[in-house]
């Protein structure tokens, strides 16, 4: 998918960090993999759309990538503010979120939505975006 219809405004880097696997427990090294053992990575960006705060949702998003080190933010064109970043490969699956349903009460009352994961291959500066 392209990075534009994710992010029709752009986005702001805020932060890097690695994707726990909670099923390593306490070992040493319990970074999350994907398939092919490559590990996972969520980078945290401001979505710049301002249709994306309405209906009290955030606009800060996490897209994973698989890298075998940390993703790096290009630098940001004016100082003291986040850099720009776009994204390459940009996969979104749809998933149901039902962590705030409550099935065990009677009138049941769920508060389940529809969720999107976002992947991506390769944070960039967004002019090195490509359709």
């Amino acid at each position: 998918m392209a990075f534009e219809y994710v992010f029709p405004r752009g986005a702001l880097f805020l932060s890097v960090d690695k994707v726990i696997d909670f099923a390593k427990g306490r070992d040493g090294d319990n970074q999350a993999r994907d398939e092919n053992g490559v590990r996972l990575w969520s980078v945290k960006v401001l979505d710049l759309d301002p249709e994306a705060g309405k209906f009290g949702r955030s606009t800060e998003l996490k897209v994973k990538i698989a890298a075998n080190d940390a993703p790096q933010p290009p630098e940001s064109a004016m100082p003291g503010y986040p850099p720009a970043v776009g994204f390459t490969e940009v996969t979104v699956t749809p998933y149901n979120d039902s962590n705030s349903c409550k099935g065990d009460k009677q009138p049941h009352k769920c508060r389940a939505r529809l969720a999107w994961s976002i992947r991506a291959g390769a944070m960039v500066t967004p002019d090195r975006v490509t359709a």
